[in-house]
């Protein structure tokens, strides 16, 4: 299971899905550790474990990539979250992962993800509804704070009340969203509060960065989101000690954008719906290249999957 010094790609919601997962880690197994995006814990009826078994990926039950992929959930004060936990642990899921970072406004307004980090009482009661019917790796992805940094050491010391086994925090407030720069100062300051492992996250884009980051908060390991996106081989350069290049890189996206490409085609997904998922990954892709945004501006013009492909082709 999770050791120090290791290297987490992030869970995204509407990226992370089984079959991109299974991309990245062909491509890409250099990874320690992947996640599925977010299950949204219902507050009506239960969901049956098939539909927890599609969500994780059904092609991922056996094998190792199981154990290399944490189970993320997000859920709210009345939501099924005993039952679904549960469900999780009988299925086999070795590492559980709460969302208490989510700064969407939808996920805020039906009180889950970030709000969570200003109700000290009600987390209280679902970190224990988790630890108590999960027994074995049980993590938390959170924000520094809401509106602020206030209930930041009370909220660390509450995670170690409920024995969870790392924590995972990104340097901004839910109020910040992404902007300005991450705060790495919260890794090292949750060291102080907690001897729980701590995993850094937030601005982290190059191989530079994982090392200062390291050397920095002495944090225990550290989860990339954007940064693997726009560095999906990030993991693989960091491991076997590749000095990126402009023409390594590109290399790197062509292969990349091929695989998805392949892939998506063999589980019959739709065109369409393949140069949209596409498209979206360019956001980041191309930023450090020359001419990059020219490029990018080009691709997302692109009117079918045809065209896009022949200007990847072109790198």
């Amino acid at each position: 299971m999770f050791q120090k010094g290791q290297i987490l790609f992030a869970p995204m919601e509407g990226i992370t899905n089984s079959l991109y997962r299974r991309v990245v880690y062909d491509l890409y197994p250099e990874w320690d550790y992947f996640a599925c995006d977010f299950l949204r814990i219902p507050t009506t009826s239960q969901y049956p474990k098939k539909h927890l078994i599609k969500h994780f990926g059904r092609e991922h039950l056996d094998g190792p990539f199981k154990d290399k992929t944490m189970y993320q959930v997000l859920t709210s004060e009345n939501a099924k979250t005993k039952e679904t936990i549960i469900d999780l642990n009988q299925l086999g899921f070795k590492w559980i992962d709460l969302n208490l970072g989510c700064p969407s406004k939808t996920v805020v307004k039906n009180h889950g993800g970030s709000y969570l980090l200003k109700t000290p009482k009600i987390l209280d009661r679902i970190l224990g509804e988790i630890r108590q019917n999960h027994d074995k790796f049980f993590s938390v992805k959170i924000r520094i704070g809401f509106e602020d940094d206030s209930v930041f050491e009370e909220n660390i010391k509450l995670f170690s009340k409920h024995q969870v086994d790392a924590i995972t925090i990104h340097g901004r407030t839910r109020e910040e969203l992404y902007k300005g720069k991450a705060n790495w100062d919260y890794f090292k300051k949750a060291k102080e509060f907690t001897d729980i492992p701590i995993i850094g996250n937030g601005d982290i884009w190059t191989i530079s960065d994982i090392s200062n980051c390291y050397s920095y908060t002495d944090c225990d390991s550290l989860m990339i989101a954007r940064g693997a996106l726009k560095r999906p081989w990030l993991a693989k350069f960091y491991y076997q000690n590749i000095k990126e290049t402009e023409e390594n890189s590109k290399a790197e996206i062509k292969s990349y954008l091929f695989k998805i490409h392949e892939e998506y085609l063999r589980d019959e997904i739709k065109e369409k719906k393949i140069l949209s998922f596409l498209k979206g990954l360019v956001r980041y892709l191309f930023d450090d290249l020359t001419s990059g945004e020219v490029l990018k501006r080009t691709c997302l013009r692109s009117q079918s999957l045809k065209e896009f492909l022949k200007i990847i082709e072109t790198l």
